[in-house]
């Protein structure tokens, strides 16, 4: 190994010296080169296959395998000037040190779930090329300690059956949608059904591991307090790249209850909307009723539509002590026996997702990857004040102007509102009632079409404005919403990055990321269109330095 270390050595001088050797060697042979002699080739060696030019077969197929909001795979968008699929952490160490050896821009990769597929697309800066962490997808669980050390490629739904393969009375509160990267989806807080019993996924994170600007590969200690508190939930790719996460799993019932109610307008659902808004962040800890909304046919043998409202829960416990619970809390639904399911909390885990059909096995989590894939703008907010009725039937007006709209309202509560807002960047806890998701789908991804449903979303939004936080609208990062503010470049200052900044994690925890992001990658390494940007740029008596931000600016905003 030694030997292949000095030839490819002496290879690079020689292209050094010889001009017309130098103009010869692609890009990506000179990235191929660096990253091997900076790999650890006594774990594992490199390999060709790990790498995907343009001109490949596979190049194609590997750049959309997780990507999924179609709107960023157009033809006429930027696509990668390679792709590397790295098969261990030295692999990772090298690639940054390449990058900012050879000036090659990079984006990472762990789901591809991003909504603004900031992942695996760069609009900014060209050219770049995709570090994809779906090779890296170890998951070692240690039920003696309660705990498990997970890869940022693996998904939450393959987490969550290595749990269960070692316990059926263990879990995770962390995502209900099992094809997320576990890499992206905790550093944006990574909330679920358990979150009211336990909170999030990244509040339950105990230690990580992180490649940094440097190439360094750190854990919680060598990091530091601060940079671990600002990767969890502080949104990804802004302070380096997260290689694992150490969690800390929770005890489960050996038996879960879950239903699904359903009420359209003819059944009094806006009436019954209202009632859920009013009861839904006090309802016992155990229970999470989350509120599906979206327009279906008035019946089988029409096309007039009118909107349903799905009740979809999850309860620690089973159904003699969920009807209780409803009966002194939300009598208003009409739960009955019939309508709740009892079941392994595993198996929950697939029926809450709402992407497999009723009976599936859990296996399917180890699938790993979604199939469906369509254009779609999403946005959110966070409710503090019950949504009236008449503004509710606004909603329900819209709603029936458009082809595929969907809405859905996560409860708040719980444990959710004894996390003081700063223990994470995640800030939204106590006060807010419920989370809205809002997204459109369609299928034409012609820009006139993309255009009309853009411009609907974006108009809902408007009218939801005064029904919803406010001083700042919030917003919630993994859902990335590019209508809130963009860095342009390089260059951008933490000033522009306000508009959106603190609406993800409001304004003292934005502040302190801001502090963070200054001290460990000053020069703006990993960046992205809603990076964290440090104090940019430095002046001579002004240098880069935490003290340089107070959160005192926190007070006039």
């Amino acid at each position: 190994m030694k030997l292949l270390k000095l030839a490819i050595i002496f290879f690079l001088v020689l292209v050094q010296l010889n001009p017309l050797a130098e103009s010869a060697t692609s890009t990506l042979e000179n990235f191929i080169q660096c990253v091997s002699i900076n790999s650890d080739f006594s774990v594992l060696p490199l390999s060709n296959i790990l790498f995907f030019a343009p001109n490949t077969s596979l190049y194609t197929s590997v750049l959309q395998s997780s990507a999924q909001n179609l709107r960023y795979l157009t033809p006429q968008l930027p696509k990668p000037q390679f792709i590397f699929t790295p098969l261990h952490d030295s692999h990772v160490q090298a690639a940054v040190i390449c990058s900012k050896q050879l000036k090659l821009y990079l984006r990472v990769r762990s789901g591809g779930h991003d909504y603004e597929g900031l992942s695996y697309v760069s609009q900014i800066e060209t050219p770049f090329f995709l570090l994809d962490l779906a090779n890296l997808r170890t998951v070692e669980v240690d039920i003696k300690n309660k705990a498990a050390w997970i890869q940022a490629g693996a998904t939450i739904g393959e987490v969550y059956y290595r749990i269960y393969q070692k316990s059926r009375v263990h879990g995770y509160p962390a995502g209900l949608c099992t094809t997320l990267g576990v890499g992206g989806h905790i550093t944006g807080g990574a909330y679920g059904s358990m979150m009211r019993k336990f909170g999030l996924g990244a509040d339950n994170v105990v230690d990580a591991k992180i490649v940094d600007a440097k190439g360094r590969l750190l854990d919680r200690k060598a990091m530091g307090e601060d940079l671990f508190w600002a990767i969890r939930g502080g949104g990804g790719a802004s302070f380096g790249i997260i290689l694992w996460w150490k969690i800390e799993l929770v005890q489960v019932p050996a038996k879960v209850t879950v239903f699904t109610v359903s009420k359209t307008l003819e059944q009094g659902a806006t009436k019954l909307l209202h009632r859920w808004q009013q009861v839904v962040d006090k309802l016992n800890e155990d229970l999470f009723i989350r509120v599906i909304i979206q327009s279906v046919n008035k019946g089988k043998n029409t096309t007039q539509k009118t909107i349903s409202t799905s009740y979809q829960a999850l309860f620690l416990g089973d159904t003699i002590r969920l009807l209780d619970v409803m009966r002194k809390s939300f009598p208003e639904l009409g739960l009955t026996r019939k309508d709740c399911v009892e079941m392994s909390w595993i198996e929950s885990v697939v029926y809450i997702s709402g992407t497999y059909p009723s009976g599936t096995p859990p296996e399917i989590l180890l699938q790993g990857k979604t199939t469906s894939k369509v254009y779609f703008k999403a946005k959110s907010d966070f409710v503090t004040d019950p949504i009236p009725e008449t503004t509710l039937e606004g909603v329900w007006k819209r709603f029936l102007e458009e082809d595929t709209p969907l809405t859905i309202w996560t409860p708040y509560g719980g444990m959710m509102s004894r996390i003081p807002e700063t223990q994470i960047p995640f800030p939204h806890r106590k006060g807010v009632i419920f989370m809205i998701q809002y997204l459109t789908a369609w299928f034409d991804g012609s820009p006139k079409s993309s255009a009309k449903h853009v411009k609907w979303i974006q108009r809902l939004y408007d009218y939801m404005g005064p029904y919803v936080s406010r001083f700042p609208r919030e917003a919630y990062v993994n859902y990335r919403d590019l209508d809130l503010g963009v860095n342009t470049n390089n260059c951008s200052s933490f000033i522009e990055a306000i508009s959106w900044g603190t609406r993800y994690f409001k304004c003292n925890n934005f502040y302190r990321l801001v502090r963070v992001k200054t001290d460990v990658d000053p020069e703006n390494f990993f960046r992205h269109e809603q990076s964290i940007p440090p104090l940019f740029p430095p002046t001579p008596e002004d240098e880069y330095s935490s003290n340089n931000i107070s959160e005192g600016t926190c007070e006039n905003m």
